[in-house]
Protein backbone atom coordinates (compact mmCIF):
# COMPACT_ATOMS: atom_id res chain seq x y z
CA UNK A 1 0.00 0.00 0.00
CA UNK A 2 1.26 3.30 -0.87
CA UNK A 3 1.75 5.36 2.27
CA UNK A 4 1.38 9.00 2.59
CA UNK A 5 4.88 8.56 4.07
CA UNK A 6 6.42 6.83 0.77
CA UNK A 7 4.75 9.31 -1.38
CA UNK A 8 6.31 11.88 1.06
CA UNK A 9 9.31 10.70 1.24
CA UNK A 10 9.46 10.48 -2.76
CA UNK A 11 8.03 14.38 -2.61
CA UNK A 12 10.73 16.26 -1.40
CA UNK A 13 13.75 17.60 -2.69
CA UNK A 14 15.13 20.50 -4.85
CA UNK A 15 17.32 23.65 -4.20
CA UNK A 16 14.72 27.34 -4.13
CA UNK A 17 14.18 27.95 -7.61
CA UNK A 18 12.11 31.05 -8.62
CA UNK A 19 10.03 32.56 -10.81
CA UNK A 20 10.24 36.43 -12.10
CA UNK A 21 7.20 38.40 -12.54
CA UNK A 22 8.09 38.31 -16.62
CA UNK A 23 6.65 34.65 -16.90
CA UNK A 24 3.79 35.61 -14.57
CA UNK A 25 1.26 34.99 -18.13
CA UNK A 26 3.22 32.04 -19.19
CA UNK A 27 3.06 30.50 -15.46
CA UNK A 28 -1.00 31.33 -15.45
CA UNK A 29 -1.40 29.87 -19.20
CA UNK A 30 0.62 26.42 -17.35
CA UNK A 31 -1.91 26.20 -14.72
CA UNK A 32 -4.53 26.87 -16.51
CA UNK A 33 -3.67 23.34 -18.64
CA UNK A 34 -2.99 21.19 -15.78
CA UNK A 35 -7.33 22.26 -14.65
CA UNK A 36 -9.43 19.24 -15.21
CA UNK A 37 -9.40 15.79 -14.53
CA UNK A 38 -6.50 13.66 -15.24
CA UNK A 39 -5.42 9.72 -14.31
CA UNK A 40 -2.80 7.33 -14.44
CA UNK A 41 -0.67 4.78 -13.64
CA UNK A 42 2.70 5.01 -11.19
CA UNK A 43 4.97 3.09 -9.72
CA UNK A 44 7.49 3.63 -6.37
CA UNK A 45 11.11 3.18 -8.46
CA UNK A 46 13.29 3.20 -5.01
CA UNK A 47 13.46 2.56 -1.53
CA UNK A 48 11.51 0.19 0.39
CA UNK A 49 8.76 0.51 -1.45
CA UNK A 50 10.09 -0.33 -4.80
CA UNK A 51 8.13 -1.86 -7.36
CA UNK A 52 4.77 -0.94 -5.78
CA UNK A 53 2.41 -0.05 -8.52
CA UNK A 54 -0.66 2.39 -8.07
CA UNK A 55 -3.47 4.48 -10.03
CA UNK A 56 -4.42 7.56 -9.25
CA UNK A 57 -7.26 10.09 -10.40
CA UNK A 58 -6.96 13.74 -10.04
CA UNK A 59 -8.97 17.39 -10.60
CA UNK A 60 -7.24 20.30 -11.30
CA UNK A 61 -8.85 23.36 -10.28
CA UNK A 62 -7.36 26.97 -9.86
CA UNK A 63 -7.02 27.92 -6.08
CA UNK A 64 -9.12 31.02 -5.20
CA UNK A 65 -7.77 34.59 -5.87
CA UNK A 66 -4.53 33.10 -6.54
CA UNK A 67 -2.27 32.06 -9.52
CA UNK A 68 -1.63 28.53 -9.04
CA UNK A 69 -3.62 24.69 -8.77
CA UNK A 70 -4.98 22.77 -6.67
CA UNK A 71 -5.41 18.84 -7.49
CA UNK A 72 -7.76 16.72 -5.51
CA UNK A 73 -8.08 13.03 -5.72
CA UNK A 74 -6.35 9.60 -4.46
CA UNK A 75 -3.92 6.73 -5.62
CA UNK A 76 -5.10 3.24 -5.14
CA UNK A 77 -2.92 0.24 -4.93
CA UNK A 78 -4.92 -2.74 -5.11
CA UNK A 79 -8.26 -2.65 -2.98
CA UNK A 80 -7.07 0.06 -0.90
CA UNK A 81 -7.45 4.06 -1.82
CA UNK A 82 -5.89 6.60 -0.30
CA UNK A 83 -6.56 10.33 -0.50
CA UNK A 84 -3.90 12.79 -2.10
CA UNK A 85 -4.04 16.78 -2.78
CA UNK A 86 -1.49 18.99 -3.37
CA UNK A 87 -1.88 22.81 -3.77
CA UNK A 88 0.60 25.15 -5.44
CA UNK A 89 0.19 28.78 -5.35
CA UNK A 90 2.33 32.10 -6.38
CA UNK A 91 3.60 33.37 -3.27
CA UNK A 92 5.69 36.57 -4.40
CA UNK A 93 8.07 35.46 -6.67
CA UNK A 94 7.91 31.64 -6.46
CA UNK A 95 5.23 29.31 -4.85
CA UNK A 96 4.40 27.70 -2.35
CA UNK A 97 1.84 25.13 -1.32
CA UNK A 98 1.74 21.75 0.55
CA UNK A 99 1.12 17.64 -0.24
CA UNK A 100 -1.23 16.50 2.16
CA UNK A 101 -1.93 17.96 5.31
CA UNK A 102 2.02 19.53 4.91
CA UNK A 103 5.19 18.88 7.10
CA UNK A 104 3.54 20.10 10.26
CA UNK A 105 0.99 17.29 9.95
CA UNK A 106 2.01 13.72 7.75
CA UNK A 107 2.93 15.14 4.24
CA UNK A 108 4.89 17.60 2.86
CA UNK A 109 5.56 21.31 1.88
CA UNK A 110 6.12 22.73 -0.86
CA UNK A 111 8.92 25.61 -0.41
CA UNK A 112 9.47 26.84 -3.79
CA UNK A 113 8.81 26.64 -7.39
CA UNK A 114 9.33 27.69 -10.94
CA UNK A 115 7.24 27.32 -14.24
CA UNK A 116 9.37 26.87 -17.31
CA UNK A 117 7.27 27.01 -20.42
CA UNK A 118 5.55 23.16 -20.05
CA UNK A 119 6.65 21.78 -16.86
CA UNK A 120 7.05 23.04 -13.00
CA UNK A 121 9.60 22.17 -10.79
CA UNK A 122 8.92 22.41 -6.87
CA UNK A 123 11.00 21.98 -4.00
CA UNK A 124 9.94 19.82 -0.92
CA UNK A 125 10.26 19.66 2.82
CA UNK A 126 9.90 17.57 5.58
CA UNK A 127 12.44 17.86 8.94
CA UNK A 128 15.21 16.66 7.09
CA UNK A 129 13.97 15.41 3.94
CA UNK A 130 14.55 17.35 0.99
CA UNK A 131 12.98 16.80 -2.38
CA UNK A 132 11.78 18.07 -6.13
CA UNK A 133 8.69 17.10 -7.81
CA UNK A 134 8.77 17.90 -11.77
CA UNK A 135 5.62 17.53 -13.49
CA UNK A 136 5.96 18.06 -17.58
CA UNK A 137 2.70 18.47 -19.43
CA UNK A 138 2.98 16.90 -22.87
CA UNK A 139 0.55 18.64 -25.55
CA UNK A 140 -2.97 18.99 -23.46
CA UNK A 141 -3.97 15.48 -22.76
CA UNK A 142 -0.64 14.17 -20.95
CA UNK A 143 0.78 14.88 -17.32
CA UNK A 144 4.54 13.49 -16.31
CA UNK A 145 4.95 13.49 -12.77
CA UNK A 146 8.68 12.42 -10.89
CA UNK A 147 9.40 12.96 -7.60
CA UNK A 148 12.74 12.68 -6.22
CA UNK A 149 14.64 12.55 -2.87
CA UNK A 150 18.18 14.39 -2.10
CA UNK A 151 20.50 11.28 -0.70
CA UNK A 152 23.71 12.64 0.04
CA UNK A 153 24.09 15.09 -2.82
CA UNK A 154 22.24 13.63 -5.35
CA UNK A 155 18.57 13.50 -6.09
CA UNK A 156 16.92 10.24 -6.85
CA UNK A 157 14.08 10.01 -8.93
CA UNK A 158 11.29 7.71 -5.80
CA UNK A 159 8.07 8.31 -7.68
CA UNK A 160 7.00 8.13 -10.71
CA UNK A 161 3.71 8.93 -12.61
CA UNK A 162 1.96 9.13 -16.22
CA UNK A 163 -1.19 10.66 -16.12
CA UNK A 164 -3.77 10.97 -18.89
CA UNK A 165 -6.31 13.88 -19.31
CA UNK A 166 -10.13 12.08 -18.72
CA UNK A 167 -12.57 14.50 -20.84
CA UNK A 168 -12.14 17.88 -22.05
CA UNK A 169 -9.75 20.17 -21.05
CA UNK A 170 -12.43 23.30 -21.73
CA UNK A 171 -15.69 20.95 -20.34
CA UNK A 172 -13.52 20.71 -17.03
CA UNK A 173 -11.91 23.87 -16.77
CA UNK A 174 -15.78 25.58 -17.94
CA UNK A 175 -17.34 23.40 -14.81
CA UNK A 176 -15.30 25.33 -11.99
Amino acid sequence: MLRPAAAGLALAIAGSVVATPAFADSDEAFFQRVQGSWSGPGEVVAGKYKGTKFVCTFDGARPSKTVGVALDGSCRVGLFSQPMRAEVTRAGNGYRGAFQDGAKGRGLDIVSGNVDGDRIVVGLDRKQLKGAMIARLDGDDALAITVSVRVASQLVPVIGMSLKRTGDMRQSALAR
